[in-house]
């Protein structure tokens, strides 16, 4: 099925479709399971990932059985579907392609309107008591948004995949907020001047109450995800936490706190300010975007290191105008492309880089650029590797 269907963090473009036509005939096909469990549905330009698995190890801490829907995958397919932190076996896989192969082939669906029904159907026959759904891109036009979640939560608004979600911040948002439905809660994970009105809006025309997680003032609560940006998405948990006890969940103190404190362990997530060594310190994030790489070169420098060793890889639609001038220059670079259509040619990428002085060498794997970089590295360096879900994939 990967060679069959277009996947979009692979191919890009081609595989992006702008309809839920398909998406509602797949799951009519399918005994319409998405409206066979309660959900949680989880949109915003940063964030969205580790609030969703946040969010699942809370709710697992609070006794629900909890199915967890994530993208893209970082190196098994199966990690996009899981259930109490479980990948879904691999028979289930194979059983769903064979048993809808027909309908999947001759509808030409996508390969994420594939798994979103794939990951619909395991949670209804599963019957978990709540799933975590992440938005794939944008929300209004996403296959994940045929679901009528519990809550709705937004994380953040920022300037991504603008080809297809605008150019602007209102129209980002307006995208974002295409998930919310009629009389269906919404938090918003931080405040924006150019956004609020644009949430604000839409809610009051779908009747649905709107909160602003930065509107709370929260207990100061800790993680085992050691990004400062994790922060600012523990607040979007938080408001969602607040608003599914309004619901009626049941989510004690003792619940929360634990559930924050062992996402890792309750949920397997990988690749977000990921320590993966020490002498010398190797550090994997998948930030790829303006918002996110800022924070995380803020934490960046408050490391202490002798040199700076970063392996580059990014992917050939990225606005490379907007993020290289973030990176700083007195780091030695290993450029690099990931091994997947959509990934940027290493030589282009230096080029474009050596116009904002990032100077470096150019290699023709990711993985022969991280032996170098670590073979290359004092005990007293830091290493770090990202630009891309899939550069990093590639090392973890």
């Amino acid at each position: 099925m990967f060679q069959q269907l277009p996947m979009y963090q692979r191919v890009g473009d081609q595989a992006f479709k702008k309809d839920l036509t398909k998406t509602l005939q797949f799951a009519k096909h399918l005994g319409e399971p998405h409206k066979k469990f309660k959900s949680v549905h989880v949109a915003g330009t940063n964030g969205k990932g580790s609030s969703s698995h946040m969010l699942a190890s809370v709710l697992h801490e609070a006794g629900y059985k909890v199915g967890l829907y994530t993208s893209p995958h970082l190196k098994d397919f199966r990690e996009r579907v899981k259930i109490d932190g479980q990948l879904i076996d691999k028979k289930s896989v194979v059983n769903f392609v064979k048993t809808h192969k027909k309908f999947i082939t001759d509808a030409k669906l996508s390969f994420f309107e594939m798994t979103v029904g794939l990951a619909f159907d395991h949670f209804a026959k599963q019957e978990v008591d709540i799933a975590v759904i992440e938005v794939g891109m944008g929300g209004r036009l996403d296959s994940t948004n045929i679901i009528t979640p519990e809550i709705s939560v937004i994380t953040n608004i920022g300037l991504d995949h603008t080809a297809h979600l605008g150019s602007t911040l209102p129209e980002i948002a307006r995208e974002k907020a295409g998930i919310i439905k009629k009389g269906i809660p919404v938090v918003i994970g931080e405040k924006h001047k150019e956004t609020t009105p644009v949430f604000k809006e839409i809610a009051e025309k779908q009747n649905a109450k709107l909160v602003f997680a930065q509107d709370f003032r929260f207990p100061q609560y800790s993680t085992d995800l050691k990004g400062d940006y994790q922060n600012k998405n523990m607040k979007s948990v938080l408001g969602a936490v607040k608003l599914l006890r309004e619901k009626g969940w049941n989510i004690p103190e003792e619940c929360l706190k634990n559930g924050l404190n062992s996402v890792k362990l309750h949920t397997s997530l990988q690749g977000r300010w990921d320590i993966l060594q020490e002498k010398p310190k190797v550090i994997c994030d998948t930030a790829h975007n303006k918002e996110g790489l800022k924070l995380v070169f803020k934490q960046l420098k408050r490391e202490e290191f002798q040199h700076l060793h970063i392996v580059l890889g990014v992917v050939n639609d990225k606005d490379l105008e907007s993020i290289l001038p973030l990176f700083p220059k007195d780091a030695q670079y290993y450029f690099c492309k990931p091994e997947i259509p959509r990934g940027l040619d290493a030589g282009i990428l230096a080029e474009k880089a050596a116009r904002f002085n990032l100077e470096g060498r150019i290699f023709d794997s990711v993985s022969k650029a991280y032996e170098v970089a670590v073979n290359s590295a004092l005990d007293e360096d830091l290493v770090f590797v990202g630009g891309s879900t899939f550069t990093v994939a590639e090392i973890i």
